[in-house]
Order: structure tokens, then sequence, then C-alpha cells
């Protein structure tokens, strides 16, 4: 149910949102007839994940004003997006990709037609408007940053602007190589942002790419000495690994990852993991239970086909942890 526009959201995300188009067989992308047309976008993934838990979340972005534009903004207000940060751009399209169908759990290929995009031509201004005073949270992605300079300007602003007036921020890397002008400007840029992040939420092989070192320990001791208050790291499979000192002491732990029969998709466990740890620490649970929250959502989200769409509501949530459903 769309939350009231009256109050301006307590949680914030920004970025790209693109039109999907999922290849409805298997096989590669130049053999397929049919696609089933889906919303993608790390970020506003986030968005809907914890927009679904109950949480009153805006997105930021710009979208073009044709036919795709108007599909991401019906399709983020349905799911109780606030809207009001959503900029209409009549000189710019909206993005677009195309995903293939894997199988047997492996990565499917996906091809992108997001150059020049509303989005990549985001500013600092489009955040003009922003109620940094209602804000309670902060979700950053490294994806943005490397759409443009104008649009790594506004990624630095909003962060800067959130940890000013108290907000939390978590940060997840998200690392896109082939959108960066070269692996160090990547890794220069984003640890930079990391820095003014409260929550840390790389991969491993991101954070042995960002940090230069090999070990889950090591990578979070590099981003605790920037300033992180805690470092969640996704092991993928094996499940996740946590440092900080969110519950007032020092600790480092390993939580398991949770069995899955059958990995559909797996576009979108990094988000769906995002979802599980920031609405665990929101909700004052432990490093470990907002760990394992990560891993339980990031399960459900690689059992379906879709970026988004195993993303569970609060009831379910519920179910889940209490053990009812299996995953």
């Amino acid at each position: 149910m769309p939350h009231p526009t009256s109050s301006p959201p307590e949680i914030l995300t920004f970025g790209e949102a693109m039109a999907m188009f999922v290849a409805e067989m298997p096989g590669g992308l130049s053999s397929i007839e049919r696609f089933h047309r889906r919303l993608a976008g790390a970020d506003n993934n986030v968005a809907i994940g914890l927009s679904r838990l109950g949480f009153h979340v805006g997105w930021l972005s710009r979208v073009g004003t044709d036919s795709f534009g108007e599909f991401i903004q019906a399709a983020l207000t349905a799911e109780g997006i606030d809207d009001r940060y959503i900029h209409a751009d009549s000189q710019h399209p909206t993005g677009l990709l195309f995903k293939e169908r894997a199988q047997g759990g492996a990565d499917p290929r996906v091809e992108y037609f997001r150059r020049g995009s509303a989005a990549s031509h985001l500013t600092i201004d489009d955040a003009q408007d922003v109620d940094f005073q209602a804000l309670n949270h902060l979700h950053a992605t490294g994806i943005t940053p490397a759409l443009s300079e104008s649009a790594r300007q506004l990624s630095h602003h909003l962060m800067v602007q959130a940890r000013a007036h108290g907000a939390t921020i978590s940060f997840d890397p998200n690392l896109r190589p082939s959108l960066w002008p070269s692996e160090n400007v990547m890794r220069s840029t984003l640890n930079e942002l990391a820095s003014l992040a409260d929550w840390v939420l790389p991969g491993l092989s991101e954070g042995q790419l960002l940090t230069g070192q090999k070990t889950p320990y090591d990578i979070a001791g590099y981003y605790l000495d920037q300033g992180a208050s805690a470092v969640i790291i996704k092991l993928g499979p094996k499940g996740s690994y946590y440092r900080g000192h969110l519950d007032g002491q020092d600790e480092h732990l390993t939580v398991e990852g949770c069995h899955v029969a059958e990995v559909v998709d797996t576009v979108g466990a990094g988000d769906g993991f995002a979802v599980g740890v920031i609405s665990g620490l929101l909700d004052g649970c432990t490093a470990r239970q907002a760990a394992q929250r990560g891993n339980l959502i990031g399960a459900q989200a690689i059992q379906v086909v879709g970026d988004m769409e195993g993303l569970p509501s609060r009831e379910k949530l519920q179910a889940l942890e209490a053990g009812q459903l299996s995953t």
C-alpha cells in the first residue's frame, strides 16, 4: 500500500532504474524472440525491499518522459515508494537492459543500453528539495557515481548532507567495472564514498579488489579505520561476515548461509542481503541477527526470476525468521 505523501520519506535511496527484458527461454540473447519486461536497478531494489517491510522509503532519480519512464514510476509507486524526488527528463531516455535466462545457478549474461540515459544526467540540483531533517537513513551504491561525474558529485553530496543531519548511511560498492574509466578511479572514488558510510556492505571479491586485503577480517579493518562502525561482507553461499562495534563492543563473527534447493536467478542476491542487514539494524537487531536476516532475504531473492520479485513482506519475513517457512 502506498505511503501517505504528506510526510517526507525517512529512508532514501538514489540511482538508476531501468526497464529490464528477461529472456523467456534459456539460450543466447541473439536467438531469443520473447522477453518479459521487469524492473531493474540495485538501489530501487533495496527501496522496494524496505518498503515491503513497512518502512517509508523515497527514491531519487531521473527517468525519461517515455513509456519506460512511466513504467518505472508506476511500478515503484505500486510498491509504496515515495516518488516526490523522481524527476522526469524530457531530453534523455530511460535506460534499458536485456538479461539471459541462465540455468543451473549460473550468473546470467546482461546487455545494457544505458549510455546517455536520463539517470546519467543526475546532478546535485536534483537533491535541492530533499528534506534531510526527516531522514533516518540513506542507502548508497557504487553504481550511481559510475554513471557520470555529475552523478558522482550527487552521491557525495547526499552522503555528506545525510551525515551532517544525523542519518545513518549504508554503502554497497556494487562494482560495475565497465562503467568506470579505470580500475584506479573506481577504487579511489568508491573508497572515498565508503569513508562517509556507517555500514559498508561489500562482497568478498569486491572488498579484496577495493582494499588490497585478502581476508574478511582485514577488509573490514580497512573500512573500520576509515570511520565505518560496521562492515558486513557477503560470502555467497557460505553466508556473511561481520566486524564492527554496533553492539557496544568490538566483535567479529561469521554467519552461515541459508540452504537453497534451486538457484533460479543470482541477480539481486546482494540487494536482498542489503535489505536484510539494513532493516535488521534499523529494527534494533543485534549484528548477528542482522547478518542472518541479510542471508535469509538474499536466499529468497535468488529463488525467483527477476531482481526484486523474491523480496518478502514483513509478514513473510516474520514467518521465515520463525522457521515456519523453508528457504
